[in-house]
């Protein structure tokens, strides 16, 4: 029976608290124990991920966008074995998995990629003063993801997070725990340190947690509406950025 670990730092961390059954869609057959973060493990992450920050942000650039690329070649190298994972992870077909799902990933990756060198500041005068903005880390990032595209979720979330120089911390829907392990293994092999992307797991509460988190600095959620309010009422206290994709699209008549 596979367990399904938080990642601190590269490793796997075990938890005291009572796992969470991962079923596949498909058969309801248990196929994963989930171990829930407790409130020390997200702490060691966020330290974990405050340290790689401060030096991945001193990373040229280019450099960061070079790792980055790296990992989007290794995802397609893996793209039937994330496919499968997806499928064991959310039941649909493997023909979506593996031709739309999965590819989508590794192409945001690339995209953020090559924009890493190019979102820098910009200068401006008027008059007889020069003056100029410059492009900052937020420092810790996190992203909250749904169920349905975990795969795509995940690295839609980290790519623009990665990219800018910053760390992240990526909790999967505790419904679909099983790619994240995989990717966060194929980002390690790619060059990023350790404690730069890291998998936090569990359900809403350690999703609160998360959210509560004074060492954080942005939240990103996928999910519905009102998970959203609540997500934006527990970050107003330390006044955490929070981006929101919320409810239903793409409606269809039958």
């Amino acid at each position: 029976m596979q367990k399904c670990q938080s990642i601190i730092a590269g490793n796997a961390v075990a938890s005291n608290e009572p796992p969470i059954e991962k079923r596949y869609p498909a058969t309801g057959e248990i196929i994963a124990h989930i171990e829930p973060a407790t409130d020390e493990i997200l702490d060691q992450a966020v330290a974990a991920a405050t340290l790689a920050q401060k030096s991945w942000a001193r990373i040229d650039r280019t450099e960061r966008g070079r790792i980055l690329h790296k990992a989007a070649d290794l995802m397609r190298e893996a793209n039937d074995e994330l496919a499968r994972l997806e499928v064991q992870d959310v039941g649909k077909l493997y023909s979506e998995a593996v031709s739309a799902d999965v590819p989508s990933g590794p192409d945001a990756l690339d995209y953020f990629a090559s924009l890493s060198a190019t979102m820098t500041g910009d200068h401006f005068s008027w008059e007889d003063a020069i003056g100029y903005s410059e492009r900052i880390p937020l420092g810790v990032c996190a992203g909250i993801g749904a169920w349905n595209y975990p795969v795509q979720i995940a690295c839609w979330k980290a790519a623009p997070a990665l990219a800018m120089g910053n760390a992240f911390i990526l909790k999967p829907s505790e419904e679909t725990p099983l790619s994240g392990q995989r990717i966060a293994e194929l980002f390690h092999e790619a060059g990023l340190p350790d404690g730069l992307f890291q998998i936090i797991h569990g359900d809403y509460r350690i999703g609160q947690a998360i959210c509560e988190h004074p060492g954080i600095a942005k939240i990103s959620l996928t999910g519905g509406v009102e998970t959203g309010k609540l997500i934006m009422a527990q970050s107003a206290s330390s006044l955490k950025k929070v981006t929101l994709e919320l409810g239903g699209k793409s409606p269809l008549i039958v």
